[in-house]
């Protein structure tokens, strides 16, 4: 089992329980899905073809491709050409993700003083975003040409935003403190 699954179900649903007054373990909030998203545009196939690959190494499941809806002749961009890629994770590489995320990925960029606590919607879902893929211990940045960055949906079941805050803050998701 994964580390970050044994925290939620040893550390954090006792907490959450008592700060909720909950009365069911079924009532609290609980991580549903995580998607990555990378919108990488029009460029040359090699290139595209390194990011589903990079994104592949970071998910640790095989991305699929989104193409453009319709065209548009102003950007030269034509129906059906590949635009990017995304990765819906749940279960098991769902929490080894999160886990790497807080743990490896995030204390690796620079100047570093946490996420912002503010990308939560009403549902709860938080969403954060990566300038540089680079930061995953999975990509050498020596053989990485060109940073991508990419956005990362952290969607719960049964949460409004406050909930769903001290959900994952009680994972371990490193918040910027407020001044």
């Amino acid at each position: 089992m994964s580390t970050m699954k044994e925290k939620y179900e040893q550390d954090v649903v006792p907490v959450l329980m008592k700060e909720l007054a909950l009365d069911n373990s079924m009532q609290l909030p609980r991580l549903a899905k995580i998607v990555v998203n990378m919108g990488i545009g029009i460029v040359d196939k090699a290139v595209f073809a390194t990011h589903v690959t990079e994104m592949e190494q970071v998910t640790g499941q095989k991305p699929v491709v989104t193409k453009a809806s319709k065209s548009i002749s102003n950007f030269k961009l034509r129906e059906g050409m590949p635009l990017g890629s995304k990765v819906t994770l749940r279960g098991k590489r769902m929490y080894e993700f999160l886990d790497r995320l807080i743990n490896a990925a995030l204390p690796r960029i620079r100047d570093f003083r946490g996420v912002p606590p503010s990308g939560f919607d009403q549902q709860g879902n938080y969403t954060i975003g990566i300038k540089e893929q680079t930061i995953f211990p999975e990509i050498d940045p020596n053989k990485s040409s060109n940073p991508q960055g990419m956005d990362i949906t952290i969607v719960t079941e049964r949460a409004e935003r406050d909930s769903a805050f001290k959900l994952l803050e009680g994972l371990g998701m490193p918040f910027a403190k407020h001044n």
